[in-house]
């Protein structure tokens, strides 16, 4: 497991100038863009109990709240305030918050640091197949396509190819092997 990631790692180096994955993201949340980020200027959340933009704070909201405007903040493309509001949790070991750091992290170019968080929520729920979409990513944007192949079978056994999940990462794959 280490010399994978000290492989991943060196992969980065080697990959990212060539890679050129345009990668989507798939849903988690409502289609409906929380109050976070459509009323909320940059670094505040949407305090539901006051109804109020604020600073995030421990103990401001609860996990579900967090994990929503960490999911929204994601889903903008506000990675760093995702970070700084899914760190809240009080739950450190919730998959959907796991997930969303990962995500976050990624997007924001720190891949290895996104796939330790990816492996942890694997780790507490190796069915959520999300987790396996965007970790199928990472591979792809390492340009480990063996990897990403591994999470889409993976994705299948759980969820079957009718899923969104084995759905988008296939079509990344695909574009993938395309480029």
């Amino acid at each position: 497991m280490h010399k994978r990631l000290l492989i991943h790692a060196a992969a980065i180096l080697v990959a990212m100038p060539f890679v050129a994955v345009q990668v989507q993201a798939a849903g988690g949340g409502s289609d409906t863009p929380s109050p976070t980020v459509t009323k909320c200027k940059k670094g505040e959340v949407y305090d539901t109990k006051s109804k109020k933009c604020a600073p995030p704070k421990q103990g401001m909201l609860d996990d579900d709240n967090i994990y929503e405007a960490g999911h929204d903040l994601a889903m903008a493309g506000r990675y760093d305030e995702a970070i700084a509001v899914l760190t809240l949790a009080a739950n450190k070991k919730d998959p959907r918050i796991l997930n969303y750091l990962g995500y976050s992290h990624r997007k924001s170019g720190r891949i290895v640091v996104g796939l330790g968080y990816y492996e942890e929520a694997l780790r507490q729920n190796p069915d959520y197949t999300l987790v396996r979409e965007y970790l199928g990513e990472a591979h792809l944007q390492m340009g480990d396509v063996t990897g990403a192949r591994e999470q889409l079978a993976e994705i299948e056994k759980r969820a079957g190819k009718q899923s969104r999940e084995y759905g988008m990462l296939s079509e990344q794959i695909d574009h993938y092997d395309r480029s």
